[in-house]
């Protein structure tokens, strides 16, 4: 039950709207990460199904199991998508993917979709990696900041974090920003001093939401910080599981004086669906 407290729902979607037999070019995008899977089916250049899950759920114990969720109810079939990328830390457990793709390259052509083409900052704020993407007006990657080894794992000490104080992660930002003025934040250097500390605050009896506002401002600060390496260019596009945290993105946007815009899709499918874009033009443009 407490293992539940750090996991965001799972969830599948199917566009109510689209007919895939109709559709001209079927393509599919599938992101494994290490904490989270996502799967993604587009036909033609719209969004027609999606599934998110825990990488370690994912049908039968296999990461590319998450497609199998994303069809589910639908019809539709593996055999009928056209083509087929795979990007994430698993895409090579992606078996009926013809090819891959680096994260990197497939989160800025996602965050164009579920953003707008005004996109020129991607912040993307995984379980495992921290990624600033630069890109121009034609979606081309100009600039690139990765955190470093020390940062490693920050969407996954906020998975701990709600399991320490048995608060659904889901309610983790909106109850932090019930301070009534930001505390210190816990270390913003390296993620495990921030957990010790986070510890060190609970047995001194702080407050639950006090001891959330610290490390939630902590890793929008170490954000700030990777985005500052660089000249970031409004319009501010936050994409990965750490930008469904209210905590972390409004925090993240006091300090960059910058205020994101606002997803489409959930945007954890960020990955997924540069991945099926990407797929798109290994078809050509006849479809």
């Amino acid at each position: 039950m407490i293992e539940e407290y750090g996991r965001w729902p799972e969830s599948r979607w199917t566009a109510p709207d689209i007919n895939w037999k109709k559709a001209k070019a079927i393509t599919a995008g599938v992101d494994v990460g290490v904490v989270s899977s996502q799967a993604v089916v587009m036909c033609d250049d719209s969004l027609y199904c999606y599934a998110n899950v825990r990488t370690a759920s994912a049908h039968g114990g296999s990461p590319s199991g998450v497609m199998e969720q994303a069809l589910q109810g639908t019809g539709l079939k593996i055999k009928d998508i056209q083509a087929t990328v795979a990007t994430g830390f698993g895409r090579e457990h992606v078996p009926f993917a013809q090819h891959s793709a680096n994260e990197i390259t497939c989160h800025a052509q996602g965050a164009r979709f579920l953003f707008g083409p005004s996109v020129r900052t991607v912040i993307d704020m995984g379980g495992h990696t921290s990624k600033v993407i630069k890109v121009n007006e034609w979606g081309k990657i100009t600039d690139l900041f990765v955190n470093d080894r020390c940062a490693t794992g920050m969407g996954r000490g906020v998975e701990l974090l709600a399991r320490l104080l048995h608060i659904p992660i889901q309610d983790m930002g909106d109850l932090s920003l019930t301070v009534k003025e930001d505390p210190e934040p816990v270390s913003t250097t390296c993620y495990p001093f921030a957990n010790t500390e986070a510890v060190g605050m609970l047995r001194g009896g702080a407050k639950q939401n006090e001891i959330l506002a610290s490390y939630l401002f902590a890793v929008a600060y170490r954000l700030y910080t990777l985005a500052g390496r660089m000249k970031t260019e409004q319009d501010l596009a936050l994409t990965g599981g750490v930008a469904k945290n209210p905590g972390v993105v409004k925090r993240l946007e006091r300090e960059m004086g910058m205020t994101a815009l606002t997803p489409k899709y959930d945007p954890q499918l960020a990955g997924a669906i540069g991945a099926a874009i990407i797929a798109r033009s290994k078809l050509g443009k006849s479809g």
